[in-house]
């Protein structure tokens, strides 16, 4: 059936004189038909079943060492790799807005991507020779990422950033690529530029940091002189740097194209994918490519899409599915089999917390997508692994099981024996802030845990698609707060068909008391849901929203949210949420047990 329709798609539009799917004129086609709902976080789309979001960085203006020891609110574009055994992610920061001086870029460690140490200065704020003024109409210094690491054929690993002005630090006001090496304790090499800016006079004389090739490590040179000349690794570069010198082979469209994610297909041909939905081809590794063009199915506004191969041979391409600029949510992922023709489409990242700090340009939910680059060193097994920013003000992390699936078969029965604590919880899509644990604990329990006024722990497992479900869990509730525990059942839209609310000792639905549980007590729960209908101990309920079907059991440490939704301003002054510095008294509940059928 997939060959068929890829057929009658080519006929299609080679009928029409338009494009033909898989060429130049369409290098990739999603054709699944899916469009994002704008009134739901999640855009009423089925989840990645298993993927854990991992939140690296919490900033936290009022105690910065909590967070990155600066107190600084705009945080963006990391980027990821993994080297010697370690998960390394960069990312840039200003104090409060985007591209507003000062500038710097930090990084972040983990051994296994779900425990993050705290950030460290990869690129600290740039200060310019004596005598070296910022030139007009700029008016401060700030870094820039397209790019943020190298794994060389000598095994140097480098670290890179581009040093500019503010606010445009792009053509005129660039002034080249830095790059340092990272040895293998995770300590910085001294820092050198590799690449000036072909828009400028900038060179060794007026810059803060010598040129890389008066570095004395002969490996570290070639490591740099390997990387300059890949044309793909380089093709990253380009909208920082448009190449004046005729630096990129990529020619048509060169003034368009912004934030360069590619692969290699099936056959061989090279994919380019950038934001706005521009794809390009090249078959012959980078050096020559066909015009960049619009993929009409890939429906996205000025957040970056990626794109790869994945650990099973087959492809995904990751994104914010809807085109409003400052409204970047959810983050979602399609599949294929060729890295051509694209279908299943799963919610990756689904959450929107509230933004705590307002700043200019800081765009409300997960964007700027960005994975393992081709030809860099993969951690075990096959899970994806993402990195983007949420709100552009805390740092995130995306482990997305391969394969991708977004249904389920058979019955659920899951009782957490066989998981060691603190390891991944198969099957189960987890949202996991830094204030707000889950995990399973040395009783092999579902832990979830709360601190966060603006923010909840939320675990969500998928079942196979039913009328009637009949639903049962064994709940501690060790700890409360001022926030509730909420247990939906929703259809494959997120809707809520149920909605359970445990709070002060009540179970609520619709507002009606249906029940009682003791804190520390181990209650059991169970309920059903048959056509339309809730039944929970014996009597009958009214269900919260009619749905045909449900197959999410969702599990939160807090009320279900609409706000923000894509009314809320933007940019309107407003003051830091209260009290978002600081952690609340911590709930705690205690899940085990769980069987769905």
């Amino acid at each position: 059936m997939k060959k068929m329709l890829t057929l009658s798609l080519a006929l299609l539009a080679a009928g029409n004189g338009h494009a033909q799917t898989g060429t130049g004129q369409e290098p990739v086609a999603y054709v699944g038909g899916e469009i994002c709902n704008p009134r739901l976080h999640e855009g009423g789309f089925r989840y990645a079943i298993g993927t854990e979001n991992i939140q690296v960085m919490r900033a936290n203006r009022t105690h910065p060492e909590r967070a990155d020891g600066y107190g600084w609110t705009y945080n963006h574009a990391p980027n990821l790799t993994y080297w010697n055994g370690s998960f390394f992610l960069e990312y840039l920061s200003n104090p409060v807005d985007e591209q507003q001086p000062p500038g710097q870029t930090y990084y972040v460690m983990s051994k296994d991507g779900r425990h993050w140490n705290k950030p460290r200065i990869a690129f600290p704020q740039y200060k310019a020779p004596e005598g070296v003024t910022i030139p007009k109409p700029y008016y401060g210094y700030i870094q820039h990422q397209r790019m943020g690491f190298y794994t060389a054929p000598n095994g140097r690993l480098l670290i890179l950033a581009f040093q500019g002005h503010a606010y445009d630090p792009f053509k005129e006001g660039g002034i080249g690529r830095m790059a340092r090496e990272v040895h293998k304790d995770g300590t910085l090499g001294p820092i050198y530029f590799v690449r000036y800016s072909s828009h400028a006079g900038w060179n060794e004389g007026n810059t803060a940091y010598p040129f890389y090739t008066r570095s004395k490590d002969k490996g570290f040179r070639e490591a740099v002189e390997s990387l300059l000349a890949d044309r793909l690794k380089t093709l990253q570069w380009i909208d920082e740097d448009r190449g004046l010198d005729g630096f990129y082979s990529l020619k048509d469209s060169i003034n368009t194209v912004q934030a360069t994610s590619y692969y290699h297909r099936r056959d061989g041909q090279v994919v380019a994918l950038w934001k706005w939905s521009y794809a390009a081809l090249s078959d012959d590794e980078g050096r020559s490519w066909t015009a960049p063009v619009r993929c009409p199915s890939l429906i996205m506004a000025g957040g970056k899409q990626w794109g790869q191969r994945t650990g099973d041979g087959r492809y995904a391409l990751c994104y914010n599915p809807i085109e409003t600029q400052p409204y970047r949510y959810p983050l979602i992922v399609i599949t294929g089999d060729d890295g051509i023709i694209f279908d299943s489409l799963g919610v990756v990242h689904g959450e929107v917390p509230p933004r705590r700090f307002m700043g200019e340009n800081k765009d409300f939910g997960p964007c700027y997508v960005r994975g393992i680059t081709e030809g860099e060193q993969q951690p075990e097994g096959q899970d994806m692994w993402l990195t983007y920013s949420v709100n552009k003000e805390d740092i995130w992390v995306s482990r997305v099981p391969v394969p991708v699936k977004t249904t389920w078969q058979g019955p659920v029965k899951d009782n957490f024996d066989d998981i060691k604590p603190d390891a991944t919880i198969p099957h189960w899509n987890i949202y996991r802030p830094t204030w707000c644990q889950v995990r399973i604990d040395k009783a092999h329990r579902l832990c979830l845990s709360d601190s966060d006024r603006y923010d909840y722990a939320r675990a969500i497992r998928v079942f196979e698609t039913a009328k009637k479900v009949a639903v049962n869990l064994d709940l501690k509730v060790e700890k409360e707060n001022a926030d509730p525990f909420e247990i939906d059942l929703t259809d494959r839209h997120g809707t809520r068909a149920v909605s359970l609310r445990l709070q002060n000792g009540e179970i609520r639905s619709c507002g009606e008391v249906i029940g009682h549980y003791q804190p520390g007590i181990v209650r059991h729960l169970a309920f059903t849901f048959d056509n339309g209908l809730l039944r929970f101990e014996g009597r009958t309920y009214p269900i919260l929203h009619a749905v045909k079907e449900v197959e999410r059991l969702s599990l939160r440490t807090g009320e279900y949210r609409e706000l923000p939704n894509r009314q809320t301003p933007n940019q309107d002054p407003a003051p830091p949420l209260p009290g978002c510095d600081e952690p609340m008294r911590p709930s705690l509940y205690l899940v085990d047990n769980v069987s769905i059928r």
